[in-house]
């Protein structure tokens, strides 16, 4: 291994808890074309065991670094070919751990324009520089005296070229810049004030009118906002150290570089002014807009982690199964569209209903439903959380009730609709559903949702989906990015059906893609369902190595080999027959059934190529072949008469469902068209520092209200068992104010994009905005 991949390879292994010999036998394997689901879950015996949260991690940093090393190697040769590196400096670049730290080393050698500090150069002041900084007993005026010319008309115009040039010096010294940087993140304030006449206009940000924090502290929801406000024009930002006692030590920091004595000798007066004009007019803004860059990029890195766990937390939401379920849309105006579609997912049917105002058509809409399923053997109904939400479940429930004994009643849930409508206007709906109105294939996506989230959710951009905060702020890039990577790893958690799935779900699946996934369709569709996991190989365009990648985390119901519905590697169906054999017993017996390995040892088939941690993932296969890893199927039951905010009242004990998790606390629906929130104080009876670890979007949870603010839609609830007063996380002032700016994106009524954050249908800037809003 040469230098460098061996420095990355060490320097990872010590970020993900590895061994450098594990990082780089997986470097080899994701530099070969492995992908991380594949490597994840069977070459364990290569990585040692490198879980995917490892796996990930590794490749985001092995990107990084190499970038790092390729611009260590182009500043070396920079250098050198100005000939100007010595063995010290080559060092130096050599030990930069981050590419701020080397751009602080190549600073002084880097091309730039000229500058005043060039000027005074080529007029001949640097050598009055030196002779002041090595007599300090002399006077600097007297000095300058001997450097005045045609280029330099007088002492003045001489000291301030010296000054010129010690100021770019200070400001281009990798040590002091790295040192005033770590004193700036322990000290430095971040100030938000008001643009004068912007008041009325940012009322939304009125909490930030006049703030102040410690740098280092402030949430990146708080910072989310202030960023936000800024970019809008409403507030300026200052990130300073506090002007009576900061700036002091930093300009000591800078007189400490110079080597000033407290003597009051005239050199060290004019090098003590020359320091605080280089603090004010040169690294106060360096540091400002390092520090400016480096909150911008750890308020992204939360708000981008934030919202990918809620969404892996929305794409592993408990399945309904494939049971004949009936979507509703709902509506007023517009009327509720209806769809409902088969075991399968296949739609069946559609109708456009008009229970309520202006039409009322209650009786026609009523026997529609009540045909549908009939006809259908509908079996759930899923009802859109958005607008006329409540009224609809009403008036299923009321027709529910009213049907003859003995008929069947579907289980009525009230599932989110965001993004729908997004997919309903999406070119794959229109290929999907070229005969049915947009309108109505949002009801076909509310249905197919409940009966598995995860295969229809996959057909909407992540970012639509809207359990995020300021999702629209942050890099779109490595947003983007993250989310893919989440939506790749629970795809391949959970398996995928190869006869059934869509193209846009198989897409996700390890070593596909689009183009292979949309191959896979075609010859299914027109050879028929494989009949077995070899049979992928003669789909065109997919050779070896994508097989190899993705034959693990397909599924094949009822095939010619059972091993095809597990997710045993077709790789490794030698040793699981060589298990089969050693049970004595046939080998579709035995899969299922937790007794028949019992009297095995998974070390006794361990052998060359198949390690022990193989061989204990394919006894558990055996036992329960292709299980699901998600949570079995709940829903929450909202309380009978409470429908609306005003019908809440202190106290209450209600069932909701977790929409969204932010820093700050959760956002639960309580069925009454306005998320109630949870703030993270009253998360449990316990500390709680980050909220994922009692809440997950999705949980079904028991909330007490705490605060009901009718005037504001705002509603304040508990899950402490102590009745949600007092508690052990005190909350200062600000504290309590903070997620007025934090409050996660979220879609509107069908996820609608709204066209800009804050607009319409979405979480905004606001927690105040976002209680405002209604879904």
């Amino acid at each position: 291994m040469d230098s460098v991949a061996d420095r990355i390879s060490r320097t990872i292994a010590g970020q993900i808890g590895a061994t450098p010999a594990q990082v780089t036998a997986t470097v080899g394997l994701l530099d070969g074309g492995a992908t991380v689901p594949f490597v994840a879950r069977y070459r364990k015996e290569v990585t040692g065991g490198l879980d995917d949260t490892q796996l990930r991690t590794l490749a985001d940093r092995l990107t990084y670094l190499r970038d790092l090393e390729s611009r260590r190697a182009t500043i070396l040769q920079s250098i050198r070919d100005q000939d100007k590196l010595t063995d010290a400096l080559a060092r130096d670049i050599a030990k930069a751990e981050t590419k701020a730290a080397l751009e602080d080393i190549y600073l002084p050698y880097k091309p730039k324009r000229r500058t005043k500090a060039m000027i005074a150069r080529e007029n001949g002041l640097e050598p009055l520089l030196r002779a002041i900084m090595a007599d300090r007993s002399a006077d600097p005026q007297a000095l300058a005296q001997g450097y005045v010319s045609d280029a330099v008309p007088g002492v003045k115009e001489a000291l301030t070229g010296a000054r010129d040039i010690l100021g770019e010096e200070l400001s281009e010294n990798a040590a002091l810049l790295g040192r005033m940087r770590d004193f700036m993140r322990q000290e430095a304030m971040i100030a938000a004030r008001v643009t004068p006449g912007k008041e009325e206009q940012g009322a939304k940000f009125s909490d930030y009118f006049d703030h102040r924090e410690p740098w280092s502290k402030i949430p990146s929801h708080r910072a989310l906002a202030i960023l936000r406000a800024s970019k809008e024009e409403i507030v300026t930002i200052d990130i300073a150290p506090d002007p009576d006692t900061g700036v002091p030590r930093a300009v000591g920091m800078i007189a400490a570089e110079l080597g000033l004595s407290g003597d009051g000798a005239p050199g060290d007066r004019w090098l003590r002014e020359a320091a605080e004009w280089t603090w004010r007019v040169k690294l106060s803004l360096t540091m400002y807009m390092d520090l400016m860059t480096e909150l911008r990029r750890r308020a992204h890195d939360e708000a981008i982690e934030v919202f990918a766990r809620n969404l892996k937390d929305l794409l592993l939401a408990a399945p309904a199964g494939a049971r004949p379920t009936l979507g509703l849309d709902p509506g007023l105006r517009t009327g509720v569209k209806a769809a409902v579609v088969d075991a399968t997912g296949r739609l069946v049917e559609t109708a456009t209903l008009y229970p309520f105002a202006p039409r009322k058509d209650l009786r026609g809409a009523e026997e529609v439903i009540a045909r549908l399923i009939r006809t259908h053997g509908v079996e759930l109904i899923a009802i859109g959380n958005g607008t006329a939400s409540r009224e609809t479940e009403r008036f299923v429930a009321d027709l529910l009730g009213r049907l003859p004994d003995g008929a069947a009643r579907p289980t009525k849930v009230v599932v989110s609709e965001a993004g729908a409508s997004v997919y309903s206007a999406s070119e794959l709906a229109a290929r999907e559903f070229p005969d049915v109105d947009v309108s109505l294939r949002g009801a076909v996506s509310i249905a197919r949702r409940l009966q598995d989230p995860l295969a229809e959710l996959v057909k909407i951009e992540p970012q639509s989906i809207g359990v995020g905060q300021y999702q629209h702020d942050v890099d779109q890039r490595r947003l983007s990015k993250s989310l893919e990577a989440v939506v790749e790893d629970a795809v391949n958690a959970v398996g995928v059906d190869l006869n059934t799935a869509s193209a846009p779900l198989l897409a996700h699946v390890a070593g596909l893609g689009p183009s292979l996934a949309q191959s896979i369709v075609s010859h299914r569709d027109a050879q028929g369902a494989f009949a077995s996991r070899k049979a992928l190989l003669k789909v065109g365009g997919l050779g070896p190595k994508a097989f190899e990648q993705c034959a693990g985390f397909l599924r094949i119901r009822d095939g010619a080999e059972p091993l095809d519905s597990s997710a045993v590697h077709p790789e490794a169906y030698a040793v699981a027959r060589r298990v089969v054999e050693a049970c004595g017993r046939d080998i579709r017996s035995i899969m299922g059934d937790d007794s028949a390995l019992r009297g095995l040892r998974a070390e006794d088939f361990v052998d060359e190529t198949f390690g022990l941690p193989t061989v204990r993932d394919i006894f558990a296969e055996l036992e329960k072949p292709g299980r699901d890893p998600r949570p079995s199927f709940r829903t929450a039951s909202f309380a009978e008469g409470v429908e609306s905010i005003t019908d809440l009242k202190p106290g209450m004990s209600l069932e909701g469902t977790v929409t969204n998790v932010a820093a700050f606390g959760a956002f639960v629906d309580i069925g009454v068209h306005q998320d109630g929130l949870v703030h993270i104080s009253q998360l449990a009876d316990r500390f709680v520092k980050d909220p994922h670890e009692v809440v997950k979007a999705g949980d079904v949870v028991k909330v007490r209200v705490t605060e009901v603010d009718v005037p504001r839609n705002r509603i304040g609830l508990s899950m402490r068992k102590d009745g949600g007063a007092g508690g052990d996380r005190p909350q200062p002032a600000k504290e309590r104010k903070a997620p007025a700016k934090g409050a996660p994106q979220k879609s509107g009524r069908g996820g609608k994009p709204p066209a800009k954050d804050g607009g319409k249908g979405s979480f905004g800037d606001a927690l105040s905005e976002a209680m405002k809003r209604k879904r």
